[in-house]
This record gives structure tokens, C-alpha cells and sequence, in this order.
């Protein structure tokens, strides 16, 4: 009896149990888990687009070298380095993950310069005396040049190279020959050449970049034919005139989607 009484009791309460355990509510599910945060990928840097831009620098060349048609010998040209400074204006494309390719015009302003020249020795007749000297006043006013470029650009970093052709501003001689002004029968204007050169530039914040480039322009040689004094009828040739430019400067960039558009 109190067996069948114990078993009688287990199983009411196992009833029980269970019916309380269907009226509970079923349990919350866990919250979800928020998402990871999204951090944005800056886009490369494209160097496509439109640009102006001003530069300052130094020009220089070793002073060239003089011969005459009475065969004098010269000295005293030297070195001479000038001041220079002036703009650009270009268009750069980019393609093929970081090749760039583009055209630019750079202008600059040059300041004048004067070689003394005196004539030591000459070997053929009507030669001045050795020691007579002859100064001209060269006004190179302005360089121009007009180039291709080829960069590889990493990301705001852009190498590149230039070349195309060189234009050099320059008046007629003012000459005067032991210490008297001398006229001049001819003067060629022979102040075209051409240029190459190779350049750094970075962008450092928005549109705005900053860029050293060095360039080397190759001038055809200049003479002059001396009208009177002890020189007349002498003609002067002045050789190996080229022109070295270091500049730095900055540019400011259209780039794409300025226009409107979302690139070339």
C-alpha cells in the first residue's frame, strides 16, 4: 500500500510539473549581433585632368665657348646662372593602373646677362691686338617649351619624363669693342632647340600638388658679323649656348568629374 501510495503521488506531481511548464512562455531569443563597423577604402589617386600651375628656379650653362672668323682666341665667357621663374599649363591621362601620359607648355622669364669677352692672340690678318676687348649684352628674355610627358604614378607619387621643343626670347647684341659702341652688319636669331627632362611631383592635399623638375635645352649656336673698329668684318659665333633649368613648383588640378563627368 504505501508503494502503490509513493507511485500514486510521483506521478501527480510529474503532471503537475508538466502542465506548469506548458503555461510558462517560451524564452527570448538572443539579441542579433550587430554588424561590424564599416571603414571606407580611399580610392588610388588619379592623375587625370586639366592643369595651371607657377614655378621659380635657377638657369645656367658653362658660358659656351667664342670663335671668330679671324681666328682670336677668347676668354673670360664663364658660367653664368640666372634667376627664373614663370607658369604651366598641361593635361595628364592615366590609365592602365598608374601610367601616365600628357602634354605641356611652361613658360619663364629670364634675366639678362653680360659676357666680356677679350681677345688674346690672332692668327690670321686684320685680327684685333691681343688684349683688346670686346663686351656684349645677351638679352635672354623668356624660355618656352612645349612637351610630351611618360610617368608612372604610385598612388600621389608621379615620376616622370618630358621632351618636345625650346624657344629662348633673346634682342640683338648691344657690342662695343675697346670700350666704343660697335654696329653690327648681321645677327642671326637662331634661338630655337629642343628639350628633355625628368620630374617628381606629389599630391599632398585635394587637387594641390608640389613638383621638382630638372631640364636641359639644346640652343643652335649664334653668330655675329662686327660692322666697324678693330674687329670689322670680323664674325663671332657663339657655341654650345645650352641651358640647364632647375625649377620647383605647384600645380593645381581640374581632375575628373569637374566637368560634370565621372572620368575620361
Amino acid at each position: 500500500m504505501k508503494r502503490l501510495l509513493l507511485a500514486s503521488v510521483a506521478l501527480c506531481g510529474g503532471i503537475s510539473s508538466a502542465a506548469l511548464a506548458a503555461d510558462l512562455p517560451p524564452p527570448y531569443a538572443p539579441p542579433p549581433r550587430a554588424p561590424a563597423a564599416y571603414i571606407p577604402v580611399a580610392p588610388p589617386y588619379n592623375w587625370s585632368g586639366f592643369y595651371v600651375g607657377g614655378n621659380l628656379g635657377a638657369a645656367w650653362n658653362s658660358g659656351g665657348s667664342i670663335s671668330d672668323t679671324f681666328g682670336s682666341t677668347f676668354t673670360g665667357s664663364g658660367q653664368t646662372t640666372k634667376f627664373t621663374g614663370g607658369g604651366q599649363v598641361g593635361v595628364n591621362y592615366e590609365f592602365w593602373g598608374g601610367v601616365v601620359i600628357g602634354a605641356e607648355a611652361m613658360f619663364d622669364w629670364l634675366t639678362n646677362t653680360t659676357n666680356t669677352w677679350t681677345a688674346t692672340e690672332g692668327s690670321l690678318n686684320g685680327a684685333p691686338a691681343p688684349g683688346t676687348v670686346a663686351s656684349a649684352t645677351l638679352n635672354s628674355r623668356w624660355l618656352t617649351t612645349a612637351t610630351g610627358k611618360l610617368g608612372y604614378a604610385w598612388d600621389r607619387v608621379l615620376l616622370y619624363g618630358k621632351a618636345g621643343g625650346a624657344w629662348v626670347g633673346s634682342d640683338n647684341p648691344n657690342l662695343t669693342v675697346a670700350g666704343l659702341p660697335t654696329t653690327l652688319t648681321s645677327s642671326t636669331t637662331n634661338n630655337s632647340g629642343w628639350t628633355a627632362g625628368i620630374g617628381i611631383e606629389w599630391a599632398f592635399a585635394g587637387n594641390w600638388s608640389a613638383r621638382a623638375e630638372y631640364d636641359f635645352i639644346g640652343l643652335q649656336n649664334r653668330s655675329i658679323t662686327v660692322a666697324g673698329g678693330p674687329f670689322a668684318g670680323d664674325t663671332i659665333n657663339l657655341n654650345n649656348r645650352n641651358i640647364s633649368l632647375l625649377t620647383a613648383g605647384v600645380n593645381y588640378r581640374f581632375g575628373p568629374g569637374w566637368w560634370g563627368g565621372g572620368g575620361w
